[in-house]
């Protein structure tokens, strides 16, 4: 297995080497296939990693977490990934959908009912962002939500909202003032997911397939107006929190798995290069196959690099708004050159299910779109930078 190269505090060490157990003996490589064929995850066994309290690495001691602790929270999801999104997604769902944005921006009310259960692992969130006509232009966003009373009744719908048929909450973007410009429209709601006039179906995909992604509708859906996330006084202030700190983690939620994914993948490789035999000798000795295997492991440390100089940014609540979309897009895109060199390593056996790689190759090709596209981030940096034509 390929260690961190990097310098970094005794207990993430020590939370590695617990995590690796855990995934050795509770997440066996046939439980792996059976859960990506059913497009599930294991309840029971999330369970179990949430009692290590894990779930509590975004959340301060004082609201029932173990304090926030940035760097230790993305090499959860680096070592969970190491084994596919089955766990790894169900974390970020909790962690960082509910324990990072609830922390950020939720009410103290909010804080005080939700972050303690969130810590426990008990809560899910899912994220209504997208929608049919909306991608990364969220400020379009055409689901609406209109004040009655002290309720807020919602219609419209989202789109690639994955985990909405179990999650506990829709964290929910949509636009609550649509004569106003649309940065000043923009409300975060927490949606409970099983409320009277939410309605979901599932979208087949082929990567991440730990779940279903879903479309939702949302049919003069009622929920008061103590849901806006932040309480209601921030109705129609989302705009700030989209280009907040928990929008830079969230980059490096994404980039994180992908580091994770293009590990195994390596991993994998390098192993079956040593062992498979051709020409009267392990293929690892030969030079083709030597250089494409030296050139992904190069790739895969500038990736380490550039992840946990990002994480260790956002971890002391430094300006990393250039450093998370450098990671998110390096990452990203370097992941597909390795996935791809490490399938061709593999030849034909990494299009079977003997092994691991059309797994990891499939959900790696994917990265470079889910959580904000290469070329959004490419924009972002372009505007960070003040880069004008």
């Amino acid at each position: 297995m390929i260690e961190t190269t990097l310098p970094e505090p005794d207990h993430i060490s020590e939370l590695r080497r617990q995590l690796r157990r855990f995934v050795a003996e509770k997440a066996p490589r046939d439980k792996r296939r059976a859960w990506d064929e059913a497009h599930d995850w294991p309840r029971d066994l999330f369970g179990e990693l949430a009692a290590l309290g894990l779930c509590g690495l975004t959340i301060d001691e004082a609201d029932g977490g173990l304090g926030q602790d940035i760097v230790a929270a993305v090499a959860v999801i680096e070592e969970l990934s190491r084994a596919g999104p089955f766990l790894a997604g169900p974390y970020i769902h909790c962690a960082f959908y509910g324990g990072m944005n609830i922390s950020e921006n939720g009410s103290p009310d909010q804080k005080r009912r939700l972050l303690p259960a969130l810590a426990r692992g008990e809560l899910m969130f899912a994220y209504g962002l997208s929608e049919p006509d909306v991608g990364g232009d969220l400020s379009s966003v055409k689901t609406r939500g209109r004040v009655e009373g002290d309720d807020l009744v919602i219609n419209g719908a989202k789109r690639w909202c994955t985990g909405a048929d179990w999650a506990d909450y829709i964290y929910c973007l949509i636009n609550t003032a649509p004569d106003a410009p649309r940065r000043e429209a923009l409300t975060f709601v927490l949606i409970p997911a099983r409320a009277a006039g939410v309605s979901t179906s599932p979208i087949e995909h082929v990567n991440l397939r730990y779940t279903a992604s879903c479309d939702v509708h949302f049919d003069d859906v009622r929920i008061p107006l103590d849901a806006v996330v932040g309480g209601p006084d921030r109705l129609n202030k989302a705009w700030s929190m989209l280009a907040g700190r928990a929008l830079d983690v969230e980059k490096l939620e994404v980039a994180a798995c992908t580091f994770g994914f293009a590990q195994a993948a390596v991993e994998e490789a390098w192993r079956y290069a040593q062992e498979r035999v051709q020409f009267g000798k392990a293929i690892a000795g030969h030079q083709a196959v030597a250089h494409r295997l030296v050139t992904a492991r190069t790739r895969l440390e500038a990736c380490r690099h550039m992840l946990y100089h990002a994480a260790r940014l956002a971890d002391a609540g430094a300006p990393c708004g250039i450093e998370t979309s450098m990671a998110k897009l390096f990452i990203a895109d370097t992941g597909v050159e390795i996935a791809l060199a490490c399938q061709q390593v593999m030849g034909a056996y990494a299009l079977s299910d003997a092994y691991d790689m059309d797994r990891n190759v499939r959900d790696l090709l994917g990265m470079p779109i889910v959580g904000g596209s290469s070329d959004m981030q490419r924009n972002n940096l372009a505007a960070l930078w003040r880069l004008k034509a």
